[in-house]
């Protein structure tokens, strides 16, 4: 399907599931090597993020363990501008390296709030991995060290991202069609 139509928009497809597993492979690659002998705490980031994490986990080599925060800030196509932890996290990160796993940052509010969030458990460290990163949206400095794909700043739906709850299910990426 090149065109879908959820609820009352229309999305084109953008991303095909091939080029978004082949830059799933390479974020895989850099994490295995970056982090061989640490044993990192994979966070991901639900709802969004749990496609991504799955395929990401498969391609993972190195030891790790990963765990699910539910955080909201989205309702319908615009943020709220509030964040709220809605699951919370249960286990130790006290000297552990943490890998907050995310569908998409484009302000960097909700990475920001969860990253100082974490580290008052004193984790080793924090980094973030993306499936996706709208750079000029951000409004806070954040160092995403693992981005899949870089995207305008274009409303998207598929591979785990939703529009009001519906689409997650779509295994590609769509863009809204204005």
């Amino acid at each position: 399907m090149s065109i879908v139509k959820i609820k009352d928009k229309t999305f084109r497809i953008s991303i095909p599931q091939e080029e978004i597993l082949k830059n799933v492979d390479a974020v895989a690659e850099k994490i295995n090597r970056d982090m061989a002998g640490k044993n990192p705490l994979f966070l991901a980031v639900l709802n969004g993020a749990f496609v991504f994490a799955a395929d990401l986990m498969r391609r993972i080599t190195i030891p790790c363990e990963i765990s699910f925060v539910k955080l909201a800030s989205y309702q319908g196509v615009m943020s709220t501008g509030k964040v709220r932890e809605v699951i919370g996290i249960n286990e130790s990160l006290a000297g552990r390296t943490v890998i907050i796993v995310e569908d998409i940052v484009d302000t960097g509010l909700t990475m920001k709030q969860m990253m100082d969030s974490l580290a008052t458990r004193n984790p080793e460290s924090i980094h973030i991995c993306s499936l996706l990163l709208k750079p000029d949206k951000l409004q806070v400095p954040l160092d995403v060290e693992y981005v899949a794909l870089r995207i305008p700043n274009d409303f998207i739906v598929g591979y785990g991202l939703d529009y009001d709850q519906q689409g997650r299910n779509l295994p590609d990426i769509y863009t809204v069609v204005e």
